[in-house]
């Protein structure tokens, strides 16, 4: 029986480089110069001023870490490879000369994982093409060279075939076989040995084939065949062009002619081929261009690895970017995305409308019934929606909530966007028959049909906002048509708008307190500041209803001071009376607040002022926030983290998702957006695609040592979940809906009735 190989290519306790440990990596004594040579010495006994062995072994190893994964740093790389590099040159003019030490650093390639095909090809093209003249001084060139020099590259293939045949399928007799045979090849015809030497990948783990200038395939490996279901024999008499999908033909035939015509070395791609049962296989397809001495296209080598199951994970992490995970309708994301191309395509005339449809008194539905029956009725809700338009090709997309919208492509007035709402409104009307119960539910629809060259994505969208919001006024099962003389007369901003400046000069503004629980101990840890306005007339306001007034005025900046600093003083109150349990209070910076060049001044002051630990303070700011509004990121983070604060992104994965900027800048929590978070419910799919995102998000965001906080947990189940897949803490209805200081001040007490 054949001895099994070390997993990692290597012996257990060996250096990743190849050499034992406890040894410098070059393979000479500590002290020594890390060539391996004395030191003032040219490390290839030549004069140093015609040798560049060091400078060659550098461009090496940037090249196999260009062209894949390589386990070891720069340095080490560079230091390998010079070893490689001085063996190369001495083998070169040893005499009697022999190409085994070039079999040799083939190896030692593969033994230190440096197996990248692209990087084989590489290292062999520039064997040949420049290392005579960049590692040898001329006195120490042999007549001979040429033909040394293509015995090393032989002998340097053949070597690291055998090598990662020997790892990948312990058949060390065959893989000898074959790359004995190879050798011997490529030592006979010379002239050949480029075009050749990759037919000792034969054993390879991923396909290998070789074709003519006319697309006649030569040559494949075993993996190629198994990979499209062919023998060797069947595929050795096809032309490449028949492999092709035919969505792809006609753009591969062109660049494959593009290549054997020599305007490309080399071309790297994803694309389909057909097996032989019919099915289909996505491969990342690597092809590269052999020459014959005289620069003639002789030969293609292609390198192709079947990528069907990642490239179906991407559609389907795609598919869930894009939709809606209740309902499976297209999401805000997409909708928005299909809108901007309507319009940008739009030639003169065309017309593009919308129907924004909400619907009537969900809430009391969910409040009454619950949460369960209410997302069941909003997928019922969405599959009428879509059946009622779907022969007219409409799109249908789930905004949020219970938020519809219809996109309505096309028609020559206003009268074509009316039916397609009064069509939803009839769909939607049809009695619902959601487990034991049979509701009778209406809805309201916001109508918006316009020229498409006179508006935008924006524009289109916030006229449907405005006309759903009259039709809802209108009463329940109504449509109401965006009318620009109205709005107008709305947009003048009512009394709300009016009243910010004054409501916060009377102190009109109180702070709500959400607790933010641990998952693992269940005791509480921080609380969010919501702001609430205590109107004198319509009562207790919601953010909702006038932070974006205040964002669009401008009064946020104050606004948010005010929250800041009012929320320092309650937390500090909390701090002076309950040291021990250390409660960080959470407040919300604006992307205009978080944009403002005194934002670190009015921070640092709010701690001073309130004699608040800075470590107490955590600041939430969005995506967008925080790479603020040049799509880069923001400053001041720096200076924040600086006094001390905490600093969280609010409502991750719903933005920028940009991984860079997490490791990049001073955050210290990422709080996952509650979409995610709803999707982790009991009676959710099989596959528990919510689940597995939720999952590689908090793993993610420990392997940045970053905390992790779920938002909107709403039941016990997804507080299990959440507990199970080592998410921090928990913010929810079920840990706690947002209270004044007061309830806090209890709960921090010990009162259980809180």
């Amino acid at each position: 029986m054949a001895a099994v190989p070390d997993p990692a290519g290597v012996d257990a306790g060996r250096d990743p480089t190849g050499v034992d440990a406890g040894r410098d990596p070059t393979g000479v004594d500590a002290g020594r110069d890390p060539t391996g040579v004395d030191a003032g010495r040219d490390p290839t006994g030549v004069d140093a001023g015609r040798a560049d062995a060091q400078g060659y072994a550098a461009d090496w190893a940037r090249a196999v870490r260009r062209l894949g994964f390589v386990p070891l740093s720069a340095a080490e790389t560079e230091r390998l490879l010079l070893v490689h590099t001085i063996r190369l040159a001495q083998a070169v003019r040893a005499e009697p000369f022999t190409a085994r030490p070039a079999e040799e650093v083939g190896a030692a390639l593969v033994e230190a994982h440096l197996t990248e095909p692209q990087a084989l090809d590489w290292t062999v093209h520039a064997l040949g093409a420049d290392f005579p003249r960049r590692v040898l001084a001329a006195t120490d060139r042999p007549a001979d060279l040429a033909d040394r020099m293509a015995a090393l590259q032989g002998g340097l293939a053949a070597g690291f075939a055998r090598a990662l045949r020997d790892r990948t399928f312990s058949q060390q007799e065959r893989i000898a076989r074959s790359a004995w045979q190879a050798r011997d090849e490529v030592e006979q015809a010379l002239r050949d040995s480029e075009a050749r030497f990759r037919a000792v990948f034969t054993g390879a783990a991923i396909g290998i084939g070789i074709a003519d200038v006319e697309g006649r395939i030569v040559d494949v490996n075993q993996a190629f065949a198994d990979m499209l279901g062919y023998s060797i024999e069947e595929l050795c008499e096809t032309n490449v062009a028949a492999l092709f999908h035919a969505d792809d033909a006609v753009g591969m035939w062109e660049l494959y002619q593009e290549l054997v015509e020599g305007k490309h070395e080399s071309a790297r791609v994803e694309k389909r081929y057909h097996r032989k049962d019919g099915s289909m296989v996505w491969t990342d397809l690597a092809v590269s261009l052999i020459r014959h001495d005289d620069g003639r296209p002789r030969y293609t080598v292609a390198m192709i690895e079947d990528i069907t199951q990642r490239y179906e994970l991407q559609q389907r992490l795609r598919f869930q970017a894009l939709h809606d995970p209740l309902t499976g309708l297209p999401n805000r994301t997409l909708f928005f995305e299909t809108l901007g191309r309507v319009l940008d395509g739009a030639g003169t005339g065309q017309r593009v409308g919308v129907c924004f449809l909400d619907l009537d008194g969900f809430k009391a539905i969910n409040d009454s019934l619950g949460h369960d029956l209410g997302d069941q009725l909003l997928v019922m809700i969405g599959h009428r929606l879509n059946a009622c338009v779907a022969d007219h090709g409409h799109l249908v997309a789930r905004m949020g909530g219970d938020e519809f919208v219809i996109l309505v492509d096309g028609g020559d007035d206003v009268d074509d966007a009316v039916a397609v709402a009064e069509a939803a409104l009839a769909a939607v009307a049809a009695p619902v028959h959601v487990g034991d119960h049979q509701l009778a539910v209406s809805a309201s629809v916001g109508i918006v049909q316009c020229p498409a060259e006179e508006t935008s994505p924006s524009e289109l969208m916030k006229a449907a906002d405005t006309t759903l919001y009259w039709a809802k006024a209108a009463g329940r099962g109504q449509w109401a048509v965006y009318d620009p003389e109205r709005s107008a007369r709305d947009i003048a901003r009512s009394a709300l708008v009016a009243g910010l400046p004054a409501a916060l000069d009377r102190g009109e503004f109180v702070l709500h307190y959400q607790p933010i629980v641990s998952l693992l101990e269940g005791s509480m840890l921080a609380v969010e500041a919501l702001v609430r306005w205590e109107h004198p007339e319509l009562g207790l306001i919601g953010p909702d209803r006038f932070i974006g007034l205040a964002e669009e005025t401008g009064l946020i900046v104050r606004l948010g001071e005010w929250v800041l600093r009012q929320a320092c003083h309650d937390a500090e109150r909390w701090w002076r009376d309950f040291p021990d349990a250390r409660l960080v209070v959470s407040v919300n910076l604006a992307a205009r607040q978080a944009d403002d060049p005194t934002i670190v001044e009015t921070v640092a002051d709010a701690l001073h002022t309130s004699g608040l630990p800075a470590d107490l303070l955590q600041l939430e700011l969005t995506e967008s926030a925080v790479m603020g509004s040049a799509d880069e990121p923001l400053r001041s983070l720096y200076r924040l983290a600086a006094l001390g604060v905490r600093l969280a992104v609010d409502d991750f994965g719903t933005g920028y998702s940009n991984l860079a900027y997490l490791r990049r800048l001073p955050i210290h929590c990422l709080k996952l957006a509650g979409p995610f978070v709803e999707g982790i419910r009991a009676d959710s799919a099989a596959d528990h695609r919510d689940e597995r995102i939720v999952d590689a998000l908090v793993r993610l965001a420990h392997a940045l040592e970053l905390w992790v906080t779920a938002e909107a947990v709403e039941t016990g189940e997804q507080a299990e979940r959440l507990r199970a897949l080592r998410c921090d803490t928990g913010q929810g209805r079920f840990f706690g809906a947002p209270a004044p200081a007061g309830a806090i001040t209890a709960r921090l007490r010990g009162d259980v009735s809180v």
